[in-house]
């Protein structure tokens, strides 16, 4: 009886609160200061300074009129704008451009948020005019940035302040060389403002979900490409193949896991092998080795909504030439144009070492 009349007491704040009308749509302004993570002896040299920056976002609220957005506790998405001063002279100032999605916890005052997109980097590697930026081998490359930040929105009139951490990579994906990338790891403070608030703007509260997510075994078919360059500067840029063949399976609303086998052709490999055999007569090399490799893979795909997230962990059983070594990863997004069609992009690494940008298509039968 005591336990009721104390849920009794507090409904009608509960009721007020799911209620009370939210701001739509959010915009933030965050400064950061923080330091480049040496990864690699080969650019120690560098790093000379603390990188500072801006990440000015905007985003649009949900609020759970979907499934999914109930699911993942009403995310925010939308678009960032990045600038970093990387205090040296060779490295430049980058700019970035991403979408992004920003997931809340403990009572939405823990904010995490994951953003991919393009960068452009003001002073790549030149050979004759900054011979020392071995990080950077191209104006334009792929970025991904985090944020972990404590977040209390709309305190005053739609002003909301935030404060925490951030890690931010810079990294062309050995499309062209040099490619050692970069990664700075900041602190950051900001201020959010919160506006475009209706009656309408109240959080849906979840219930138990009323579509069966367990699904058969599915097949899927993927074929992907891409360019890259090996690590000998200015032996130019070489078409990438890959055809996955692979089944997953589905166990929740959220969670796939897969199993499968991939076929690569990296040709620019078939032009190191030939590099190799002449530059280096020592290692005994054939000019003729096949450069295509075989591996086989387990997964992981995490569905949002008609976006997922998914990484995978391989093992090549067909590699005559022994670049990289025999382990390598996947990590990625996939949109869903149709039920059983898909478009992935993906950054295949080797440890630390990415290989390449995959863009792809594929379908789910």
């Amino acid at each position: 009886m005591q336990k009721l009349y104390r849920i009794f007491l507090l409904f009608p704040f509960f009721l007020f609160a799911q209620s009370a009308p939210q701001g739509g749509y959010v915009a933030e302004a965050n400064y950061f200061y923080g330091n480049i993570i040496p990864h690699r002896k080969s650019i120690q040299h560098l790093i000379t300074g603390h990188p500072e920056g801006v990440i000015i976002s905007f985003s649009r609220k949900t609020f759970g009129r979907e499934e999914w957005e109930r699911t993942y506790n009403y995310p925010d998405y939308g678009f960032s704008f990045h600038y970093e001063d990387m205090k040296n002279e060779s490295l430049g100032e980058m700019y970035g451009l991403y979408g992004h999605y920003s997931f809340y916890f403990f009572n939405r005052q823990l904010m995490f948020r994951i953003g991919q997109g393009l960068a452009y980097n003001t002073n790549p590697y030149d050979r004759e005019t900054n011979f020392r930026n071995y990080a950077y081998g191209a104006h334009l490359m792929p970025s991904t940035y985090f944020m972990l930040n404590y977040s209390r929105q709309d305190i005053w009139q739609g002003l909301g302040i935030q404060a925490g951490l951030s890690f931010i990579h810079h990294s062309n994906a050995s499309m062209k060389a040099p490619n050692t990338s970069t990664n700075t790891l900041a602190i950051n403070a900001g201020l959010t403002y919160t506006f475009n608030r209706k009656e309408d703007n109240v959080y849906i509260p979840r219930v138990a979900d009323s579509i069966d997510y367990s699904e058969p075994v599915k097949y899927n078919i993927a074929f992907k490409g891409g360019w890259n360059e090996s690590d000998v500067i200015g032996s130019g840029q070489k078409p990438y193949y890959a055809l996955s063949v692979y089944a997953d399976k589905r166990i929740s609303r959220k969670s796939a896991f897969q199993l499968g086998a991939d076929v690569f052709w990296p040709k620019y490999l078939e032009e190191y092998i030939k590099f190799k055999s002449v530059a280096y007569p020592e290692e005994n090399v054939d000019a003729d080795t096949d450069y295509r490799k075989v591996g086989v893979f387990a997964g992981y795909e995490l569905f949002i909504n008609n976006l997922s997230v998914e990484g995978q962990a391989g093992l090549y059983v067909y590699e005559p030439f022994n670049s990289t070594g025999s382990l390598y990863q996947r990590v990625g997004m996939k949109y869903y144009f149709a039920e059983k069609v898909f478009g992935a992009i993906s950054l295949k690494t080797h440890g630390a070492k990415a290989e390449v940008l995959e863009f792809g298509i594929g379908i789910r039968l």
